[in-house]
């Protein structure tokens, strides 16, 4: 089973550039599938409770074949984005398309202040807008997400409290924000998936014996100056990692095949055994990483993460 990934096809990726992303780390995933899903080449249903960038969901549906697909995530700009692919990826790529010539036309300067006009708008856009129902709003939403996403500063997404992208600009020289071929590809990946933004314990309801679960959770900081966690306006606290493992013991029962990922505070501290402790009944590995996304350069080295399984 070795190196499985590079005899496989990665035809679609994610639509945008995520912190905690798992592109990496796809050969460690696929390597650690269940047996009979890696024999077979077919999952029946699949459930991700935080979608995120979707950068294993995306290789599955490209490698195997998957019957059905829950996503979820607490990131209501996010689930806008996917939804707006599925439904309307030839009007998405219009508006991209439109705004990529505008930018690129423009010099640093020009971009600079385009970019914070941007910005300011897509914020402004927060108030009264409807997140409940899909409504063309989304389209133009998703247009500004990936737009700000492709030129701003490490190609983040990062909120304050108030709900606000609040980003710097980046300074790329030739940024890409309509990949209409990718953005066609996601759509094609979506069919027979189901989206919804709220929190992971709401992916209960579609779990059952023999479903397999992929939770990539917002990572624990492994250290007091990368608390990374503020995807959203709301804080991932030490007390929601709690809640998961309750949860994950919870779908254990239930007979689904389950595996998580999140950082290894053993990377800081040896002797912290935060994850270790609420997962000990089930198999732990701690596989190498590297960290991409960090204003210090110096801290973008190898570190390792945890992958969590409740099978062999």
């Amino acid at each position: 089973m070795k190196n499985l990934i590079k005899e496989k096809v990665i035809a679609v990726r994610p639509f945008l550039k995520w912190a905690g992303g798992k592109t990496q780390l796809l050969n460690e995933l696929n390597n650690r599938l269940p047996k009979n899903i890696k024999e077979d080449m077919i999952i029946d249903r699949y459930v991700e409770p935080f979608i995120g960038g979707g950068a294993f969901f995306f290789y599955l549906k490209t490698n195997f074949e998957v019957k059905e697909s829950f996503l979820f995530d607490i990131n209501r700009e996010l689930i806008i984005g996917f939804k707006a692919i599925k439904n309307n990826p030839e009007e998405l790529i219009i508006k991209l398309k439109k705004l990529e010539s505008k930018y690129l036309k423009k010099s640093e300067e020009e971009r600079e202040k385009f970019y914070y006009e941007m910005r300011d708008e897509y914020n402004e856009q927060m108030s009264g807008f409807d997140y409940e129902n899909y409504n063309k709003e989304w389209i133009q939403r998703t247009t500004y997400l990936i737009f700000l996403n492709k030129t701003c500063y490490n190609g983040l997404f990062r909120q304050n409290q108030k709900g606000e992208f609040n980003v710097p600009f980046g300074r790329y020289k030739n940024p890409t924000m309509c990949e209409k071929k990718n953005i066609i590809e996601v759509n094609k990946a979506l069919e027979n998936t189901k989206i919804y933004c709220a929190d992971f314990t709401e992916s209960e309801k579609y779990i059952e014996k023999g479903t397999f679960v992929y939770m990539d959770p917002p990572y624990r900081p492994i250290s007091s100056t990368s608390s990374f966690t503020s995807y959203v306006k709301e804080d991932f606290t030490d007390e929601d990692q709690k809640r998961l493992a309750k949860f994950f013991k919870e779908m254990n029962k239930r007979g689904a095949y389950l595996m998580l990922s999140n950082s290894d505070p053993k990377n800081k501290n040896p002797d912290d055994n935060f994850f270790d402790k609420m997962y000990s009944e089930f198999s732990i590995e701690r596989v190498p990483a590297k960290r991409y996304i960090n204003c210090n350069a110096s801290n973008r080295g190898e570190i390792n993460e945890l992958v969590i399984r409740n099978y062999k």
